[in-house]
């Protein structure tokens, strides 16, 4: 695999499994994507737009000796979904771990001047609707096989303890309904797949990198481990939950944040 696209080698191993990650043409979902491909997993690399960026992912992954499917996907689209779920089936014979990673940005580009309401409807849109459904499709995949498998979903510190601001307002509301639908499809989906969340704090993605030097170092000093999380940081805590080491973990949500929220 290139120096550019190195990742840390995962203590878990992914051996033999074949994990599925939407949004994973750039920053965190591909950091998942790679991380996975590191620990042994052939990888289906779900993407809406961003096609050299998957292109990049997927060429990776293969230098790494690991298969690697390119889906393009939207997670609103129901007949998307239905042919995401076809090409689990036809090109690995289904999945192991589902990864919902894709959402919305509102932080950078032109969905930054977005009025309140429109970047609301947006949130609402991709990632709480696109993870419902998403979920969904991938518990149906994953109860009709043997061995069950993983359900992974995004959502934030911060909804355990707030931040002021318009933008920390709808994350908090979208990705607090990301958690609570999580866990209560944790208890419906058991035993057979084990639902968890991911929620990541302050991490190096596109808003990270662009901010003021000044508004990132008055961040990391106040994290209890001094610095920003890097998507690769979020990827090592997915593949342990996609692993075989966290078997006995579902319904629970890991923090990413180097301790900002405890």
């Amino acid at each position: 695999m290139a120096a550019d696209n190195a990742t840390p080698v995962s203590p878990f191993s992914l051996a033999g499994k074949r994990v599925l990650v939407t949004g994973a043409s750039s920053g965190i979902g591909r950091a998942i994507a790679l991380a996975s491909a590191q620990a042994g997993a052939d990888v289906i690399i779900g993407y809406r737009g961003n096609e050299a960026g998957a292109g990049a992912v997927a060429s990776a992954i293969r230098d790494a000796g690991r298969r690697a499917v390119l889906v393009r996907v939207n997670l609103s689209d129901q007949a998307d979904l239905a042919g995401l779920l076809e090409m689990a089936r036809e090109s690995l014979g289904g999945v192991d771990a589902w990864v919902n990673n894709a959402g919305a940005d509102i932080l950078t580009g032109d969905a930054a001047s977005l009025s309140r309401r429109e970047k609301l409807d947006l949130l609402l849109e991709v990632d709480l609707r696109g993870t419902m459904l998403a979920s969904w499709a991938a518990a149906d995949l994953l109860r009709a096989q043997t061995g069950g498998g993983v359900i992974i979903n995004m959502s934030w510190d911060r909804v355990l303890q707030g931040m002021e601001g318009e933008n920390p307002e709808l994350f908090s509301a979208v990705k607090g309904g990301i958690l609570s639908f999580s866990r209560s499809l944790a208890r419906s989906l058991a035993p057979a797949v084990r639902v968890n969340v991911l929620a990541p704090g302050w991490i190096e993605t596109a808003f990270g990198v662009s901010a003021p030097s000044a508004f990132k170092d008055q961040i990391a000093a106040r994290i209890p481990l001094g610095r920003w999380g890097t998507p690769e940081d979020v990827a090592g805590a997915a593949v342990y939950l996609a692993s075989d080491a966290a078997r006995y973990v579902t319904g629970q949500m890991i923090m990413v944040n180097g301790g900002d929220v405890m």
